[in-house]
């Protein structure tokens, strides 16, 4: 098994005051040779959006994007005639595909929004574009990881999903505890994210928002040190 550790106070930063953000791969004017992507997951940017403002209308193409909000909520409207608000405990999806324009506001007027937005490349280029989301109960399923995102041709229909064989897992976890993860496509790699928490993997200890590229392994053991909430994403890497 081989890990790459990387230390949240690493990551590329953007504050433009209506708009506080942390890229773990290079983004806008953060740019860094060694941090372009991992794997097939090319974006995980972690921002914070103040009440009243957000992200207008702008496009994308040939890329599925999965927004996962952690505090409040995104109005989301996009040229395919979605439209609707997203808050913590769903997951959002957009496999832009031959194109499309989407926008993301605050869905408050005061309030601060928290989101995780991940950008992966898609195996299949100039797809239709389309839009889904889901709630997860993952408060009630502690101890556990929840599958929120699958392959388009591996899903159980618990899960949404994209084209690519990525899978992606959120999980609360106790004090004291231990997980496993195995991977599911052989030689694919893991990001692990550490929302909240303090885990160790490896003997390496990771705090909120660290993370850790995993890849040459079958399975690997997590230490839940305190409360945690942990984000995977098991990606193809190349």
């Amino acid at each position: 098994m081989r890990t790459q550790f990387i230390e949240s106070n690493t990551r590329g930063t953007a504050n433009f005051g209506w708009l506080n953000a942390n890229f773990s791969f290079s983004f806008g004017n953060y740019y860094n040779s060694d941090r372009m992507q991992f794997g097939m997951l090319r974006v995980l940017n972690d921002d914070t959006i103040a009440g009243g403002t957000g992200f207008g209308t702008h496009g994308h193409a040939n890329m599925e994007i999965i927004t996962i909000p952690l505090e409040g909520g995104l109005e989301h409207r996009d040229s395919m005639g979605n439209e609707g608000v997203i808050r913590f405990g769903e997951v959002q999806v957009m496999s832009a595909g031959s194109g499309v324009e989407h926008s993301e506001m605050n869905a408050s007027k005061e309030e601060r929004a928290k989101t995780l937005q991940l950008w992966i490349f898609p195996s299949r280029e100039n797809a239709t574009p389309r839009y889904d989301q889901k709630s997860f109960d993952i408060e009630n399923q502690i101890n556990t990881f929840v599958n929120i995102v699958s392959p388009n041709d591996m899903n159980d229909g618990n899960a949404l999903w994209v084209y690519q064989k990525t899978f992606l897992h959120l999980g609360i976890f106790e004090r004291n505890t231990t997980s496993n993860y195995t991977v599911i496509i052989p030689k694919n790699g893991v990001y692990l994210f550490l929302i909240e928490g303090e885990i160790q993997i490896n003997n390496q200890v990771l705090k909120a928002r660290d993370a850790m590229g995993i890849t040459d392994f079958e399975n690997f053991e997590i230490e839940i040190i305190t409360k945690s909430k942990i984000l995977l994403v098991e990606v193809p890497m190349n």
